[in-house]
């Protein structure tokens, strides 16, 4: 049983980046407050660089990246908004940077509770953006996120609800380091791709209107690119990280996949489980629930435990449970978007209902609008926009069941649930 930000900072020890700079900002600090410690009381060999800033602790962590390291970082709200230009710049420069984002509100007003409106600031900065359901998730995603970053040079931010999963407590594996190693080798940078006095390069030259545009296009081309390597990395964790650790017992747990079965909320119906997203519930339902991060666990709660009233039981891995036609998908990554494998859950869907923790003002959630994009011309669904939870505003099964009921009424417009 570990607090979610103890689970994060102790597979980054495991995975033991070389450099590692950040400044605290709720809620994000337990989880840099544990890896000073580790290296202040020897557990560590990483440099920890103290910053006086995020904009500082994005641009050492940039710097050591251009050297040819394998770097971390981890931040929040105000601080990812500080961290902007360097953000894009560390995309531009094509450095596989890993680091943490503990969702959080942005001001004014000033509020330090959770919502995902800060990382929709950096959604087109060129990094690729995933989000954790659960504490084994974030875990997996950031042994992840170092594999996808070093082979694809582009710069990965995990996304953890904040409070809800930094600061509370669940079952989770920590992948001790040899387990880490068999899936993540240590980092060698590609001559010429890092800053080296035996071999001069140049990184972040001028570029002009003549190369600009070829060099922002090759970026884009990789990042939609990134989603088949995503989907594949997910499946080679899987299957060596995961499963060879169930061949024995891990500390006071017992074998790894079972826990890790136990603790899969949506597991007895799953019908895709992928890189990319989650589907679960019924083959053909009428309406699709979609959303990130934590929420998900609240909308399965909803629907699965205990069954909605009135609705046909469905017999599900787990035993007999009740979704009344209502299918959940979880969206694990939202940089790049996998639009393509989004479709074809979704296009026979009557209703869909997209859950975002942010709002893109003046328009409607950006996950919404995202889904309405590619749904156009592909399907005749009547697909609504509900925001929630802006500002750490609880999500409760009220506020699903609400939504759900207002799923079949047609709306264009963003609709505010909870307050």
């Amino acid at each position: 049983m570990l607090e979610g930000s103890r689970a994060i900072a102790l597979t980054i020890k495991n995975i033991g980046p070389a450099v590692i700079s950040a400044y605290p900002i709720t809620p994000q600090t337990h989880i840099v407050e544990d890896l000073a410690q580790f290296k202040a009381d020897g557990q560590a060999e990483y440099e920890y660089v103290r910053a006086e800033s995020e904009f500082a602790a994005a641009s050492i962590v940039a710097g050591a990246s251009a050297a040819g390291v394998r770097t971390y970082s981890a931040t929040s709200s105000q601080g990812l908004l500080l961290m902007i230009e360097v953000v894009y710049n560390i995309a531009g420069l094509r450095l596989p940077v890993v680091m943490t984002c503990a969702n959080r509100a942005i001001g004014a007003p000033i509020n330090i509770w959770n919502d995902q409106q800060d990382v929709m600031a950096a959604r087109d900065a060129g990094w690729i953006l995933l989000f954790a359901e659960n504490h084994q998730e974030a875990v997996n995603q950031h042994v992840m996120a170092f594999k996808i970053a070093e082979s694809l040079k582009i710069p990965v931010m995990l996304n953890v609800d904040g409070y809800i999963m930094t600061h509370t407590y669940e079952p989770v594996i920590i992948p001790s380091v040899e387990q880490i190693k068999t899936y993540l080798p240590d980092y060698t940078p590609e001559a010429g791709q890092f800053l080296d006095t035996e071999n001069p390069v140049t990184l972040g030259a001028l570029a002009t209107p003549a190369h600009y545009m070829e060099i922002r296009q090759e970026l884009h081309d990789d990042l939609i690119s990134s989603l088949k390597t995503i989907d594949q990395e997910y499946k080679k964790f899987n299957s060596t990280v995961i499963l060879e650790g169930a061949k024995r017992p891990i500390g006071s747990h017992g074998k790894l996949q079972e826990l890790r079965d136990s603790i899969a909320f949506g597991s007895r119906m799953t019908i895709i489980d992928n890189g990319l997203l989650e589907y679960t519930g019924p083959k053909s339902p009428h309406t699709i629930i979609i959303a990130m991060g934590s929420v998900i666990g609240t909308i399965k709660d909803t629907i699965f435990n205990p069954p909605l009233s009135g609705s046909p039981l469905i017999k599900g891995v787990r035993g007999i449970f009740n979704t009344g036609g209502i299918g959940i998908l979880k969206i694990k990554c939202f940089r790049p978007f996998p639009s393509e494998q989004i479709l074809k859950i979704i296009k026979s869907a009557r209703n869909i209902v997209v859950i975002d923790k942010s709002i893109s003002l003046g328009a409607i959630g950006p996950l919404a609008s995202e889904i309405k994009t590619i749904a156009q011309g592909k399907t005749n669904a009547n697909i609504r926009s509900f925001v929630v939870g802006l500002g750490g505003r609880d999500i409760t099964k009220e506020t699903i069941k609400t939504i759900i009921k207002q799923a079949g009424k047609k709306n264009n417009q963003a609709s505010f649930i909870g307050r």
